[in-house]
């Protein structure tokens, strides 16, 4: 089993998102379940997020609860299969064939925009 100071070590991605409603920022850490904080500016959010994400840690060590090692971007490959209908295949060939791009790369910029509009 890892020590503390080898869990705090690991790249944890950390998420901060700003709160309009309550103000502040809130910071979670998602490959730690419940792992979550807030504060008034950027700087002392994130500095509660460490203090948070250390609290989290030794809490899970004492109770024996198993820690998730951080999620990477190396579990993925930059690719999947995907089953579509055939008209959507020919609709998508066909404005991929009107940009002078490939179908590939239409459809990356089109998955690309969709996710920035519900990134935010």
């Amino acid at each position: 089993m890892k020590t503390l100071n080898e869990y705090l070590k690991m790249p944890y991605r950390m998420e901060v998102v700003e709160d309009p409603e309550e103000g502040g920022f809130v910071v979670s850490y998602p490959d730690l379940p419940g792992c979550i904080t807030c504060g008034e500016t950027m700087e002392s959010a994130i500095a509660n997020a460490k203090d948070a994400q250390k609290a989290w840690l030794e809490a899970a060590l004492e109770d024996g609860i198993k820690i998730p090692e951080p999620d990477s971007l190396s579990d993925y490959s930059g690719q999947f299969k995907l089953r579509l209908p055939r008209s959507l295949h020919r609709s998508l060939a066909e404005h991929s064939q009107r940009e002078g791009i490939s179908m590939n790369q239409y459809c990356v910029y089109l998955l690309a925009k969709n996710d920035a509009i519900y990134a935010k």
